[in-house]
């Protein structure tokens, strides 16, 4: 287990610059999750650590060593790919063992680092089989298994769930955060899905455009976003953004008045859609859609042509077009700057 430690990173294609000066320091053992849109840049930065992207300036250490120069087979890194990336003609077994039988060691210690492998991922009953009949999330922890047996410094997770369906998606999220419990192997884990980034990691990484917007614990992101973007990102449905009016420390929104932060402007009032109650006398606002889950209703609505989205666990038995009032939990506002989009 190493720790990562970088340090200034830029990388660009010609004249663009898709890395923009960035620093990280994941600790040994630390799981974190970079993630972000399409374009954002955490797969390039994954690949930069791995050694499969060169960069242009900057350091990557691995456990206190600068790999900059060094190919991705001496990094002590394992990578799980999107794509499973099996060998088709070898067996579960020779797939999990290949790069061990092409680093040298025994036919006796190959042998064992898979059985234990496969002990671990519940593959055992599955080695003597080709990739062609397994399913997709046998297949996943096969990939994972091939990593596995290598006893890396640091695992390097490329969006391995992306290609899974919803279900086994959520079985497979339970199971990497398993495994990692068990080994404790440091872990940069890319994904565009924000669920997937909170209930995994110790730490995530919000990019956009190549740069870091916020960097903290799952919970810290999603009580404390430092910005417009971090806000509306994290959390499903994403946080609600109304204008108001700030005057001298007091928000005004409507027929609504609470306190605010020092200042006065206009803002972007933050709310997330379970911080949302029925009341008499709140903001009124028209139903468009209804979607009932069972545990949950959720309402997309329209305020004064603002799109908003509220959560209730009860069931309700709203109508398109319908007018009804809402009340923001005063004890949950975000306040963000209405020009920069940054937190107040």
């Amino acid at each position: 287990m190493g720790n990562v430690t970088i340090r200034d990173l830029r990388k660009s294609y010609g004249k663009l610059e898709v890395i923009h000066g960035l620093s990280l320091d994941i600790a040994e053992s630390e799981f974190v999750a970079l993630v972000g849109p399409s374009g954002c840049g955490k797969s390039t930065l994954l690949r930069m650590i791995a050694g499969l992207e060169p960069i242009n300036s900057g350091t990557i250490a691995i456990s206190d060593r600068v790999v900059n120069n060094l190919p991705p087979s001496q990094r002590d890194i394992a990578m799980v790919f999107q794509t499973y990336a099996l060998y088709p003609h070898k067996s579960v077994a020779e797939n999990m063992g290949f790069a061990l039988k092409v680093a040298g060691k025994s036919k006796a210690e190959v042998k064992q680092r898979v059985k234990e492998a496969a002990e671990i991922l519940s593959l055992t009953e599955y080695l003597d089989r080709k990739p062609r009949h397994l399913s997709g999330g046998q297949r996943q922890r096969v990939a994972m298994g091939r990593a596995i047996v290598r006893d890396p410094q640091v695992f390097l997770f490329d969006e391995p769930l992306s290609n899974l369906d919803a279900k086994l998606r959520v079985q497979m999220r339970t199971e990497i955060k398993q495994l990692h419990q068990r080994l404790k192997t440091t872990t940069v884990f890319v994904t565009h899905d924000q669920i997937e980034a909170m209930t995994l990691s110790d730490r995530v990484v919000v990019m956009q455009n190549g740069y870091i917007e916020q960097i903290g614990t799952p919970l810290e992101l999603y009580d404390e976003p430092a910005n417009e973007f971090v806000a509306t990102f994290i959390g499903a449905p994403s946080m609600n953004l109304l204008m108001a009016e700030l005057e001298n420390g007091s928000v005004k929104i409507a027929n609504q008045q609470f306190a605010g932060p020092a200042g006065s402007g206009q803002i972007k009032l933050g709310v997330r859609p379970e911080h949302l109650m029925l009341s008499e006398t709140g903001l009124s606002m028209t139903v468009k859609v209804v979607e009932p889950t069972g545990s949950e209703t959720m309402v997309f609505l329209d305020y004064e042509g603002q799109d908003v989205v509220a959560v209730f666990r009860e069931r309700h038995h709203f109508e398109s077009g319908q007018v009804i009032h809402l009340q923001p939990d005063l004890t949950h506002l975000h306040f963000f700057n209405a020009t920069d989009g940054k937190r107040i």
